[in-house]
């Protein structure tokens, strides 16, 4: 039982956060109120949200109990996206910020500091970030804090994962889809998630649809999810706190008990997991009103409660006596530091909640047992003669980086229903699909056991994926191409979260972000259009250099070596496009090797430059480009044989940014040694051909370069006929070239009309047999 000075002590170390989050919002001097407030001691531009901050530093302190209770680490997940005033003051509170920012010290002066930073140009921002201790979701947008909570639980069998959602937050889809990570939760394996939904009625203008509801209508919503359902609500403080208490030991008790359960019997559980709702109001303890208009416990609390305290004489008297109203005094003493009595209310050392290890996923990351890929290389005798499926050869070595990993508990496989799909089904020699539900007989390779998590929405499969890293694991998202552009906004926040732990020494490195995008848009048969968009690519090249990788690997033996060389990564995030389909093999494993660590090549063999000046070049990025980039050397050589040609295959796509911009980019040296300073380059691309002028701009002649690529023309049609349409066709290809070589202007004609020819006899042929020429079909390089 708690004693009634206990509770008194908890209220007071709730002042104290409440305190501190108002102070960040408004306050550049007179830190704890020695004298008199004036409009000098308030910022000249406020800015934050105080609406949510009292609820979340309430968790913070009951959890804070918990664990001084129970030893138990809890990993605090912040969902309402500004609640950083909250989750710093308590992170300063808890003696975490001033270890990790010395600057930043524990008494008067650091409160101060404290204050002055926040959202302060050279400050920190007002969401939780990557600055903030204790944190691993990004809270610039809403949506993803419970899938984040869910990919940290996965593998960490100790941990209890408190994720706080916001009501706003809880309107968004992603959120609502997070609800159903149940059904791959299995507590033999994996930790807890302590779902904790916050209702505090309002959005920043308008009531929030769950707060509207009863509570019978939430439990009945949330029973059908598979929770069991705990109401904390009111607005008297020391009511809550009782009631938080009696609640959070009932739930804590439930948590463990289902463990214990399911660990003793082996028997996965997927019903009965607790969640807390809590209603209070918004911006409690806060102002109540202003002129004549409630603040507390309206949308008006949502932010800055009062905003013109520094012109308005009334509004700074209202401030003043808000924060008065939590005695700063009796909270620290003299020299500004909290009191002894309520410093011992913090866990100590690493059971903060800030200092917890896996927050910081790099301290406690194992490396990722590797087999050799060389093991796997496929076997080409001579370039474009035989064919292999490359994501199916890649799925072997995937398959064997689980079976390495067995016992480590670290890696999994993240893909919406597709891993067969994608022809990585030899995973599952290894492992199955995760799964928790009722399963029949009827079913392939499912099991509560199975590390390949599948679930119909690319929302769940990041989100995962990102708590899963960033706890300090492994993991690989493989994806239609399509439809990874479904998660473009998650991908922006997790770039800028890696950019700006980058930049913070205390983050420690985690596993890259890798991505593996198949099915993609020039082999959609029976998908079509609706299935065609390489948009993705755009999304990712924008981010920081720093951290974005982008690959094309044309063949089966430059996957396996991008691939090893992804998940050897850290810090990263790896964008892979490869197709799944049967395709012209290229490289042997040895030339693949060389080329991947190049990151662009001249393939001698394709070419009859000979090492001279070329009279054009033929650039690639992409398996389809390539095969097309190839054949239409093959059109010149037959036609033309007098046109110097020199074929150029990129793989890593970042090769071609001037080294200024991009760690990966090509010297100067190099870029003319592959592409010349003078020659015409035609170049098939992947994707939006603005990429590659934009990533050769500042070359020399960058004029020179004419792109072919994906220009938003598809349907349902034969493999071939989607080049044709796009323009990105051998034949479109070695028309192009010609027109760029003012020596061949005679021969120009004859050239343009034979493949004028092919290209009418394609589109007869395909519309009378549905499927592409036998010539286009079954090509092979012959030179």
């Amino acid at each position: 039982m708690i004693t009634e000075q206990q509770l008194q002590d908890m209220h007071r170390y709730w002042q104290a956060a409440n305190y501190l989050s108002a102070g960040q919002i408004y306050l550049q001097d007179n830190p704890l109120l020695r004298e008199p407030l004036k409009p000098d001691h308030i910022k000249p531009r406020l800015l934050g949200h105080w609406g949510t901050s009292p609820g979340l530093s309430f968790i913070y302190v009951h959890l804070n109990r918990l664990i001084k209770e129970t030893g138990s680490d809890v990993l605090y997940i912040c969902g309402p996206g500004h609640g950083a005033p909250a989750i710093v003051a308590n992170a300063y509170l808890e003696g975490s910020y001033s270890e990790i920012y010395p600057h930043v010290p524990m008494d008067e002066k650091g409160i101060k500091q404290l204050f002055r930073q926040f959202s302060t140009p050279g400050g920190i921002p007002s969401h939780v970030s990557a600055h903030t201790p204790g944190s691993i979701h990004e809270g610039g947008e809403l949506g993803y804090s419970l899938v984040h909570a869910f990919g940290a639980a996965f593998d960490n069998p100790d941990l209890i994962v408190a994720c706080v959602v916001g009501d706003g937050e809880a309107e968004t889809a992603p959120l609502e889809g997070s609800w159903k990570s149940l059904s791959f939760l299995n507590p033999v394996r994996d930790g807890a998630v302590l779902p904790i939904l916050h209702l505090n009625g309002y959005k920043i203008a308008g009531p929030t649809v769950l707060a509207r509801k009863t509570n019978a209508e939430l439990t009945a919503l949330f029973s059908g999810y598979g929770y069991e359902v705990f109401f904390v609500e009111g607005s008297n403080p020391m009511v809550m706190h009782r009631n938080m208490i009696e609640i959070l030991d009932n739930v804590y008790a439930r948590i463990r008990s289902l463990q214990q359960r399911s660990r003793t019997g082996n028997e996965p559980v997927v019903n009965g997991w607790p969640m807390i709702i809590m209603r209070t109001p918004k911006g409690w303890t806060g102002p109540k009103e202003w002129e004549h208009q409630p603040i507390e416990n309206s949308f008006r609390s949502h932010q800055v409660p009062l905003t013109a305290v520094k012109t308005n004489p009334e509004q700074l008297r209202l401030v003043e006596d808000w924060m008065r109203s939590y005695a700063p005094e009796k909270l620290f003493d003299k020299n500004g530091r909290l009191m002894p009595e309520l410093q011992s209310l913090a866990p100590s050392g690493n059971k903060r909640m800030g200092m917890l290890a896996v927050a910081n996923g790099g301290t406690v990351l194992k490396e990722l047992q590797l087999p050799d890929f060389k093991q796997y290389a496929v076997n080409v005798p001579h370039p474009g003669t035989r064919e292999a499926e490359s994501t199916r050869n890649f799925g072997n070595y995937l398959r064997d980086i689980f079976e390495l990993n067995k016992d480590h508990h670290n890696f999994r496989l993240f893909c919406p229903d597709e891993t067969a799909s994608n022809r990585l089904q030899a995973v599952f020699e290894k492992t199955a699909r995760c799964f928790l539900e009722a399963r029949m007989t009827t079913d392939d390779h499912l099991s509560p056991e199975g590390r390949v998590m599948e679930v119909l929405s690319e929302h769940l499969c990041e989100g995962w994926l990102e708590g899963y890293l960033l706890t300090g694991r492994h993991g690989l998202f493989s994806c239609y191409e399509a439809f990874i552009t479904i998660i473009d906004s998650m991908f922006s926040q997790y770039a800028k979260w890696i950019k700006t732990s980058r930049e913070l020494p205390w983050r420690k490195p985690v596993a890259s972000l890798n991505y593996l995008l198949t099915s993609h848009s020039w082999r959609q048969d029976h998908n079509g259009y609706s299935h065609q968009g390489p948009g993705f690519i755009d999304t990712v090249i924008n981010k920081k250099s720093s951290v974005t990788r982008i690959y094309f690997p044309p063949d089966a033996n430059t996957l396996l070596s991008v691939m090893h060389h992804c998940f050897s990564s850290k810090d990263y995030a790896n964008l892979v496009v490869a197709g799944k389909q049967p395709e012209l093999q290229w490289l042997t494993l040895e030339e693949a090797i060389t080329h991947c660590a190049r990151g662009a090549s001249v393939w001698k063999w394709a070419g009859n430059d000979e090492g001279a000046q070329p009279d054009v070049v033929i650039a690639c990025a992409g398996d389809v480009p390539t095969l097309e980039a190839v054949a239409a050397v093959a059109v010149l050589r037959e036609q033309l044989p007098d046109l110097k040609v020199r074929l150029v295959n990129i793989v890593d796509l970042m090769a071609l940014s001037p080294i200024l911009y991009h760690p990966h980019g090509l010297g100067e040296d190099a870029f003319t040694e592959l592409f010349t300073n003078e020659a015409p380059v035609i170049f098939a691309f992947h994707g939006y051909v603005r990429i590659i002028h934009d990533l050769v701009h500042g070359r020399p002649n960058p004029e020179r370069f004419h792109v072919r690529g994906y220009m938003e023309e598809g349907t349902t049609t034969t493999p071939f006929d989607m080049t044709v349409l796009n323009n990105m066709s051998r034949y479109q290809l070695a028309m192009e070239a010609v027109k760029r070589v003012p020596r061949m202007v005679q021969m120009r004609d004859r050239l343009n009309t034979y493949c004028e020819e092919k290209l009418k006899e394609h589109r007869s042929y395909i519309c009378t047999y549905f499927d592409d020429l036998p010539e286009i079909k079954n090509w092979k390089w012959t030179y």
